[in-house]
C-alpha cells in the first residue's frame, strides 16, 4: 500500500490536534486560565486561543482545499479552555468525514491561496500540503505549545507527541 495525500493529512491533523486537547487539561490543572488565554510570545504575536483556532482553520482549509469542498464554518469566538477543546473536537469530527478515497487525485488539484491583500499561492495539491499547509499548521501547534510552556505548564516532548503512547521497543 502506498503512502497518499491522506496519510500524510488527515492522522497527522488529528493526532495533534489530539494531543493540543490535551495540554488544555494540563494547563488548567498548573495555571491561570484567564492569564493563559491573553497570553503570547511576543507582543506582535497573536494570542494563545489565536493559535489554537489557526491551527483548526489549517487543517479544516487543507482538507477542504484538497477535496474542492467549503470547509465547516468556525468563528473565532473562543474565550476558555473547554471551548477550545470543543473547537478541537469539531474540527476532528470533520477531519474524519474523510477517508482516503475522498483525497484521490488530490496531489495534482489545483490550490490557490489569496491572501486580504490580493497577493496569494498557486499550488499543486502535493506541494500546497507539504509546502504550505502541514508548516502553517505545525507553525501554530508549536506555537501554542511553546505559549504554555513559556507560562509554567509542565509540557515535554511526551506531551507533543502523546498520540504515540508509551514506547513499546527496547533497544
Amino acid at each position: 500500500m502506498s503512502f497518499g495525500i491522506y496519510d500524510a493529512s488527515v492522522p497527522v491533523f488529528v493526532n495533534s490536534l489530539t494531543n493540543m486537547r490535551g495540554w488544555l487539561n494540563k494547563a488548567a490543572e498548573e495555571n491561570n486560565e484567564v492569564a493563559l488565554m491573553d497570553a503570547r510570545l511576543a507582543p506582535d504575536m497573536r494570542p494563545f486561543p489565536a493559535q489554537y483556532q489557526m491551527a483548526s482553520d489549517s487543517a479544516k482549509n487543507a482538507l477542504a482545499r484538497l477535496t474542492g469542498t467549503e470547509g465547516p464554518s468556525m468563528p473565532d469566538t473562543e474565550k476558555s479552555f473547554s471551548e477550545l477543546m470543543e473547537r478541537c473536537d469539531r474540527t476532528i469530527e470533520y477531519l474524519r468525514s474523510f477517508d482516503a478515497r475522498s483525497l484521490d487525485g488530490s496531489e495534482d488539484r489545483e490550490v490557490v491561496i489569496k491572501f486580504p491583500n490580493g497577493m496569494g499561492y498557486r499550488f499543486l495539491g502535493g506541494q500546497y500540503l507539504a509546502g504550505f499547509a502541514l508548516p502553517n499548521f505545525f507553525f501554530h501547534v508549536t506555537t501554542a505549545y511553546a505559549i504554555l510552556r513559556s507560562a509554567g505548564v509542565s509540557l515535554g516532548k511526551p506531551d507533543f507527541l502523546q498520540h504515540l503512547g508509551p514506547p513499546t521497543q527496547e533497544g
